[in-house]
């Protein structure tokens, strides 16, 4: 994963999500103009101006993901899980119903040939069509007042080996097919793989293996993923997403170098820290085993990645939130500042306002002020995502009662 180390999250899998009713005024979302807080002239003209939809700059726009992600959405909605959800679900006005219904009325207006895509109109036209008809549900954020930490998370691709040899030597393993009886506290990390990853046979874990990395960070930043894409050295290729995970609270390994003195805090993303693990690779034994969860995985035999709701995640359309929070599958609209490659490979920030799709959740993704955002699959996904960390707003779209 690329991504803000300091807020490194993970991908899980299929959960039935039961909010909890926050307390007076930690209600996490809040009708826009019912705030005393101000949005400034420049945002407020861009909110909802979403260019990537179409064509631009000799780049294809992305309309058919976001109407994928769209579908992926209302099948969720239609499920149990998330009418146990919304039952439980603490923003008054926030319903099933209304959420399905706006994602029904969105994806008309994408689809409208006198309005969008069809009769090459501008996004100016989509920002308006939501202003009049949409009501604009704005996070609180982290500090009451609407800020909110943005970061981005990807799905990497990696070589791995079906059996273990002396290059490919750190295994990623399935499910124990008895782990809903394993006694709590669960073994930490250290006492499954050993402080240096490489416990092997020694290990309770013995027999569950899938595969062997070559590189002991890679394997641990796939768990730090919860899916990768494997190039095999057989010349096959698997794909593998989330299974399980040990109950232990998410301990970001930036930040325990940063406490330590090893690295500064401000700037610290994920390219600064594997600099830094290359220069002293005798530190991995020493940071790693203190984040203590451990990650199990299934192999998805080709499958997208999928988020918590047990959809597909669409690159650069979908979030991931806390979602004893935040309202399944919505549609939402952020306002950040995201990185893009220019013609020499370096990275440079636009600020943009994008149409997402709430569908994922992360260990590290705790409160109103924190969004993950996918980037998709891949090396280019992966370096943006590394580079990713910010303020920036977070809104709910719903159809005006």
């Amino acid at each position: 994963m690329r991504k803000t180390i300091a807020l490194m999250t993970i991908s899980v899998g299929v959960a039935i999500l039961t909010p909890t009713l926050p307390s007076g005024a930690d209600v996490p979302l809040r009708p826009l103009y019912s705030q005393k807080q101000d949005i400034n002239c420049c945002q407020s003209e861009r909110l909802g101006l979403d260019e990537q939809i179409w064509s631009q700059k000799g780049q294809p726009g992305d309309w058919r993901a976001l109407l994928a992600s769209i579908d992926h959405s209302l099948r969720y909605l239609h499920s149990p899980a998330a009418a146990a959800a919304y039952r439980r679900y603490p923003v008054s006005g926030v319903t099933r119903d209304r959420v399905r219904r706006s994602l029904v009325r969105f994806r008309q207006l994408i689809l409208s040939s006198r309005q969008l895509i069809l009769s090459s109109r501008s996004p100016a036209e989509l920002q308006a069509a939501v202003s009049r008809e949409f009501e604009f549900y704005q996070s609180t954020g982290k500090d009451g007042k609407g800020n909110v930490v943005f970061t981005a998370y990807y799905e990497p691709i990696y070589t791995a080996s079906r059996v273990p040899t002396a290059e490919y030597r750190y295994p990623l393993y399935r499910l124990p097919p008895n782990f809903a009886s394993w006694p709590k506290p669960h073994p930490t990390r250290t006492q499954l793989e050993g402080k240096d990853g490489m416990l092997g046979s020694q290990s309770r874990l013995r027999g569950l293996e899938m595969v062997w990395l070559r590189d002991r960070l890679e394997a641990f930043l796939v768990q730090i993923q919860g899916s990768a894409r494997l190039q095999l050295t057989d010349g096959s290729r698997m794909s593998i997403g989330f299974a399980g995970k040990t109950k232990y609270p998410y301990t970001s390994i930036g930040r325990e170098l940063a406490r330590d003195g090893k690295l500064p805090l401000d700037g610290l993303t994920l390219p600064v820290m594997l600099r830094y693990f290359s220069q002293y690779p005798a530190e991995l034994s020493n940071y790693l085993p203190r984040n203590r969860g451990f990650v199990f995985f299934r192999e998805t035999y080709g499958a997208p990645a999928t988020g918590c709701l047990g959809v597909p995640v669409t690159a650069e359309r979908s979030i991931a939130t806390d979602k004893s929070l935040m309202p399944p599958g919505a549609l939402a609209l952020i306002h950040t500042q995201i990185p893009f490659p220019n013609i020499m490979g370096e990275m440079e920030y636009d600020t943009v306002s994008r149409y997402v799709l709430d569908q994922d959740t992360g260990s590290a993704i705790k409160g109103p002020g924190r969004v993950d955002y996918f980037m998709g699959t891949g090396k280019v996904a992966g370096d943006r995502a590394g580079v990713t960390g910010g303020k920036g707003q977070l809104y709910y779209l719903l159809l005006k009662q």
